[in-house]
């Protein structure tokens, strides 16, 4: 990784956890807790696809809601919960390790450190500013700039056309197979963050490296 100049980072379930605000609410939402925040995500997700093959685009605050209120209603969940899972949503918790990582980063002064995200710009304000990371980031880019979501290659686009450097300049990171198969067939050097000892998709292309938090990510370096 000598020709890095930048190193971009996924947020949602690479930088922040995005089952910490069911799991906040576990205790009322019972056992199911976890399979429903994975619907959830996993709904989230489908969503984003089929809008952007549809060229149907709603901001991801939207299409987080009407995945919620479908996942709702799937596991039964009563419905005066939604606005509070709505609100823990806007302030999911970091992995434990993030914070300490990227300020170690950011002590290095090598490199660009951005967010890469299909979050609307302020849905991630929020999110580094509550988990007090908002000194740590150069630039913060929404997919909200390009009007599609990821994998299109308009997003990844993004930090080469602001940095003036090679695809193969960028060190992208992500925990989602699917966010690195884009990146990494766009031309990042992409990292898979792999948290839960996950088999890669078969998406044409593998990533260089594969690590198991950002703690890792260090000694790539």
């Amino acid at each position: 990784m000598k020709n890095i100049k930048a190193i971009i980072f996924d947020a949602y379930g690479t930088l922040f956890d995005v089952n910490s605000a069911a799991e906040k609410c576990k205790n009322k939402i019972g056992d199911k807790w976890e399979g429903f925040a994975n619907y959830w995500r996993t709904t989230q997700l489908e969503y984003t696809w089929l809008r952007s093959l549809m060229n149907r685009h709603k901001n991801f605050w939207q299409v987080t809601e009407d995945s919620l209120d479908k996942s709702m209603k799937v596991f039964n969940i009563n419905s005066s919960m939604r606005n509070e899972l709505l609100n823990l949503y806007k302030v999911l918790s970091p992995f434990k390790e993030v914070p300490q990582a990227l300020k170690t980063l950011k002590e290095k002064k090598k490199f660009k450190l951005a967010i890469l995200s299909n979050g609307t710009p302020a849905l991630l304000d929020e999110l580094v500013k509550n988990n007090n990371l908002d000194n740590i980031f150069d630039d913060i880019f929404s997919i909200e700039q390009v009007g599609i979501y990821k994998p299109d290659s308009k997003v990844y686009d993004m930090p080469v056309q602001k940095y003036r450097i090679k695809k193969n300049e960028i060190a992208f990171l992500s925990a989602n197979t699917w966010d690195i198969s884009g990146g990494g067939n766009y031309g990042y050097d992409a990292i898979w963050v792999n948290r839960n000892k996950n088999i890669f998709d078969n998406l044409d292309y593998k990533p260089n490296s594969e690590i198991k938090d950002l703690s890792d990510l260090l000694s790539l370096l």
